[in-house]
Parts: structure tokens; C-alpha cells; sequence
């Protein structure tokens, strides 16, 4: 609990002033709640002597204005403390986000989407519950407790010593059941992870599942999981309504030891019916707080297994940050040197000795089979990854100086895998560059190819892109992307394999475009075709992970290497598919 409340703090720390307002006023209506027993008392004393019609009317006005004044400060003491929780569920929910935007790629690598979900979601909420009822039903309850048991020892300590003696018996109990209930909603909150995994990654998944007619094996593996969740959830609801009806119990055994023993006070005249009856309303007083524990203890122990689960988010370091002092990056030249660049990826060698200069403004390719490397060395210059040994400079600086955000509005990077988002075509373009134009957007969905389909849409930039890009094919997506690069006018473009999805003939076309774009700023083209980077002033050819060749196209193919062999069979293909 420790570690939770060192979390939790600060957050409610911002609303101490709204807090100490809640608390006061749940202070003012216990006051007035724990004023109603005495009132009553003095009634029934008063009237030992006689009934007064007068001095019933004055205590019946008495125990109105206690309860108006108890209404309305338990109204404002719901309102305060319910809404300071729904701020800091506001404040923690954007510190998630915003934690999750700069942590590096290889936590998403290891970290399913669905779990992350659950725990921005469903663990998030048990937390605002920890923070908003728990806190104030356990407030209430201890200072209602507090109250009581001071003026019942102030009439009849005897009396009352007899009533709390199932109060051990409470304490005990709600320690076990605390700790069964923690371990169990622990539990429970893994499954919701896997379930929601499960089913973003089918809906995410769809085309494939329904290719291979996998629709009834998806199902019949969600409904395992499901029905393991039910039963996990039936379990916790078992212990709970067994803790409940035992506090319950408690609760009759303390009414039937006062009645018991006051009674016999009374019989003997060492209490008077007026402190009889008022330790019945102070014990049916407690009723609510002694059930209400129950469902605080179990309030507590779930925001407590949810905020360890939101903790285990937020205490995760990017692998690739700032450093204390980074180096102020106001422009770029653009030229990029790869120094005894080594690189490992779970264990395995991904790079190896790379040295490798590029002059700003120079168009160089990088080619090699899958699984060379290509890819992986592209990453390097945005600092999506750091190498393991060496280092990557940029303008003579080592990229690890720089602030990874000041670096990557200089570049325009189009990866393999093209993301678009449930928006406009316009949108889409536009992403990064809040104040992109019409005429900028148009202009750069020109350059890239893209203008000739976007004419056959029937809204044009206003089409939606559908989840993913749906509405779009491969080759149109990639060219949204390669749009949305340019239109960052980036000192470096880096594309990596960002034609993959389209013909030859658009091929051609887009790299036309490109050119005037290109000329100027440092370009880096990786593909696995020759159409693509015959044009480069410079091809480097990768091998596991190792630079075996670079040179112009032309120098290439009279060296009759890899990519002179690779050149001759893409002829071979081409003249096939013109027969």
C-alpha cells in the first residue's frame, strides 16, 4: 500500500484544497449525525417527568434542523470528494498517454496492445473508485466510529466495552478477506488483459482470420478464456458475499449484547431509557459503517491491485531519451556518418561494423535480401534504435546528444509498415503538420503519386481512410505515407521500401516526382528492386548486417556482385512478364 499511496500522492496533493473543503464538510455531517442520538436522549429524559406537548415540538424541530444541516453538507461532501476523484482519474489517464507516447519501440514489442488497454481503462477506474468512494466511505466510517464510541464511554463505559467486543473478530476478518479479495482481483485484472488482447488482436486481424476460415477456432478460444474470467469473477464474488453477511452477523451480535446488558442497566437504574435508546441509535448508526467496510476494504484492495498494474506502466524508461543536456538543434545540413556501427537484437547481430558516410544532399540506396539489415540501419537515423557499440553522427554530432523529438522533425521517415489512422484523407496527410494548408496538402499528395485516385474518390481529401486505412489498397496507403513525409519539407527523407506495394509504372511515376524533391536534401532509398535505386548518386549493398559493396549503379554491374546478380534476374523477370 506504500508504494500505491507514494504514487497516488502527488495527485491528490493538486486538490488539497478541494480535498480539505470535502473532508471538512464530511467532518460537519458526521458532527450533526452524531448530535442526533444525544437529542434524542435529552427528549427522553426530559419527558420523565411528564410529556409537554411544547418540549416535544421543540426537539422535533431540533432533530429536523440536524437532519437538514446533515443533508446538506453530505450532499457537498459527495460532490467534492467524488469530483476531486474524477480529476485525478483526468490527470492520471493523460500522464498514462502521455508516458506511453515517449516510451521507446521495443516496450510495445514485449507489451500487448489489449493489456495496455485494460489498464487505461478498466484498472484506471477501480482506481478512481479507490480514490473517490473508498476514501470518503473510509473517512466516514472511521470518524463515525470515532464519535460514537467517545460519547457512548462518556455515558456508559461498561455498556460500551460489551458492545465492541465482536469489534476483534471485524478486524481479523477484514484482514483475511482483504488479502483473498487483492489476490483474486489481481488475478481477474490479468484476464481482462488477455480478453482484451484477444480481441484486438482479432478485430485487428479480421481479413486473415476469415481467409483461413478460422471464424469457429477464434470463437471457441474466446469463449474458453470468457468462461475461465466468469469463473474467476464468480469466485470473488463468492468471498465477498461471504464477508458481507459476516459483518452482518457482528452487527446483530453487538445489537443483542447491548440490549442485553443496557437493558439490565436500565432494570437496575444505572442508566436512564434515555441513554438506553441512544446507545441503540449509535449502534444503528454503526450498522452502515460496519457493512460499509466491507465494500471499502474491497474498494481498497482493487484500486490497490489496478494502480500496481498502472504503476508497473509508468515506472517503464524509455530505452532512447533526452539527454540532460541536449544539443539545440535549430537546422540541419544533413550530413550523416554510421562510425564501427554494431547493433543487437535479442541476442542475435543485426549490424556489424558499419562505416558509412553520407554528404548532405546526397541520394544514397541501401539494398540487400530480407533480413540484411536494411531496415534496421534506416531506424538508426531517427533514433528509433541506438546502436549497441559505435555511433551515428549527425552534422558531426553523435545522435545520442541530441533530443530524440528536436532530431525527428528534421527527418521524413516512411516506414515498411504503413499505420493510417480512422481519419481523412487530408487528416492523414496532414499529421504532424498542424498548419498544412489545402494547397500544401494537394501539392504534396501530387508529388507523391496520389492525386490521379484521389480525383475517383467521390469526397476526395474528405474521404475517410476507414481503421488502418482500410478503404485504401496497399499501394495507396504507401502513398499517403510517402505524402506525409513530404509535406514536413524534411532536411532528410528516409524511404524505407515505401514503393513496395505499387507497379512499376507508378514506380516510375512517383520517383519522377521525387526528384526535384529529393534534389537538395540528404535521401536515403531502400528497396529491393533496382528500378527503384538506379537513379541513387550512391547504392550500399548489405549482407548480414555487413556493408559488402557501394558504389554507383553503373560501377555495380561491372563488378558482377550481389547486386549485379540481382540486377540481371529482375531483367530476366521483367523480359518474362513482356512475353
Amino acid at each position: 500500500m506504500r508504494q500505491t499511496f507514494r504514487w497516488v500522492w502527488p495527485y491528490m496533493w493538486r486538490y488539497r484544497r478541494g480535498l480539505g473543503l470535502g473532508l471538512s464538510a464530511l467532518i460537519l455531517k458526521d458532527l450533526a449525525a452524531a448530535a442526533q442520538p444525544l437529542m434524542i436522549k435529552a427528549a427522553i429524559d426530559s419527558m420523565a417527568d411528564g410529556v409537554r406537548l411544547k418540549t416535544v415540538v421543540w426537539f422535533a424541530l431540533l432533530l429536523v434542523a440536524l437532519a437538514a444541516v446533515k443533508g446538506v453538507f453530505q450532499f457537498w461532501m459527495r460532490v467534492v470528494i467524488i469530483g476531486i476523484s474524477r480529476d485525478v482519474e483526468y490527470d492520471l489517464r493523460n500522464d498514462i498517454f502521455r508516458h506511453l507516447t515517449f516510451l521507446s519501440p521495443d516496450f510495445y514489442s514485449r507489451t500487448r496492445t489489449g493489456d495496455i488497454m485494460a489498464r487505461a481503462t478498466n484498472d484506471l477506474n477501480a482506481v478512481r473508485m479507490m480514490l473517490g468512494p473508498g476514501i470518503m466511505y473510509w473517512t466516514e466510517t472511521m470518524l463515525t466510529f470515532a464519535l460514537a464510541l467517545a460519547i457512548m464511554l462518556s455515558v456508559d463505559w461498561r455498556l460500551t466495552v460489551a458492545a465492541i467486543l465482536p469489534a476483534p473478530v471485524v478486524s481479523l476478518m477484514v484482514m483475511y478477506f482483504g488479502g483473498v479479495i487483492h489476490q483474486r482481483f489481481e488475478r481477474i485484472q490479468g484476464m481482462f488483459s488477455d480478453i482484451s488482447s484477444r480481441v484486438q488482436e482479432n478485430l485487428a486481424g479480421v481479413r486473415v482470420i476469415r481467409a483461413y476460415v478460422q471464424e469457429e477456432a477464434e470463437l471457441r478460444q474466446f469463449e474458453k478464456v470468457n468462461r475461465e474470467y466468469i469463473r474467476q469473477n464468480l469466485g470473488l464474488a463468492r468471498v465477498s458475499s461471504l464477508f458481507m453477511p459476516l459483518l452482518q452477523l457482528l452487527v446483530g451480535v453487538a445489537f443483542l449484547i447491548v440490549l442485553w446488558v443496557g437493558g439490565y442497566r436500565v432494570l437496575a437504574g444505572k442508566i436512564s431509557l434515555g441513554s438506553f435508546v441512544m446507545f441503540n441509535t449509535y449502534m444503528g448508526m454503526l450498522v452502515w459503517p460496519m457493512i460499509a467496510l466491507g465494500w471499502v476494504v474491497n474498494l481498497m484492495q482493487r484500486g490497490k491491485a489496478s494502480m500496481g498494474r498502472i504503476i508497473q506502466i509508468l515506472e517503464e524508461q524509455p530505452t532512447i531519451a533526452a539527454p540532460a543536456k541536449p544539443v539545440r538543434l535549430a537546422s540541419v545540413h544533413g550530413e550523416i556518418a554510421f562510425e564501427g556501427v554494431c547493433l543487437d537484437y535479442n541476442g542475435y547481430r543485426a549490424l556489424e561494423g558499419i562505416d558509412l558516410r553520407i554528404r548532405a544532399g546526397e541520394t544514397v540506396a541501401i539494398v540487400g535480401h530480407t533480413g540484411a539489415g536494411k531496415s534496421t540501419l534506416a531506424r538508426l537515423i531517427p533514433r528509433l534504435a541506438d546502436p549497441t557499440r559505435g555511433r551515428v553522427r549527425l552534422d558531426g554530432v553523435d545522435l545520442r546528444d541530441y533530443s530524440p523529438q528536436d532530431l525527428r522533425r528534421h527527418i521524413g521517415f516512411v516506414p515498411q509498415e504503413t499505420f493510417l489512422f480512422s481519419a481523412t484523407l487530408a487528416e492523414n496527410i496532414a499529421f504532424g503538420v498542424e498548419d498544412a494548408t489545402e494547397e500544401q496538402i494537394r501539392r504534396a499528395a501530387e508529388l507523391a503519386g496520389l492525386a490521379p485516385d484521389i480525383a475517383t474518390f467521390p469526397q476526395g481529401f474528405e474521404t475517410m481512410v476507414g481503421e488502418r486505412g482500410l478503404a485504401l489498397s496497399g499501394g495507396q496507403k504507401q502513398r499517403v505515407a510517402i505524402a506525409r513525409a513530404l509535406l514536413r519539407d524534411p532536411r532528410i527523407l528516409i524511404l524505407d521500401d515505401a514503393l513496395a506495394s505499387v507497379d512499376t509504372l507508378t514506380e516510375e511515376r512517383i520517383l519522377m516526382g521525387l526528384l526535384p524533391v529529393m534534389r537538395g536534401r540528404t535521401t536515403i532509398l531502400i528497396s529491393h528492386r533496382v528500378s527503384t535505386v538506379r537513379q541513387a548518386d550512391r547504392i550500399v549493398v548489405l549482407d548480414h548486417g555487413r556493408i559488402v559493396e557501394q558504389g554507383s549503379h553503373a560501377e555495380l554491374v561491372a563488378n558482377g556482385g550481389y547486386y549485379a546478380d540481382l540486377y540481371q534476374k529482375q531483367l530476366l523477370e521483367e523480359e518474362l512478364e513482356a512475353i
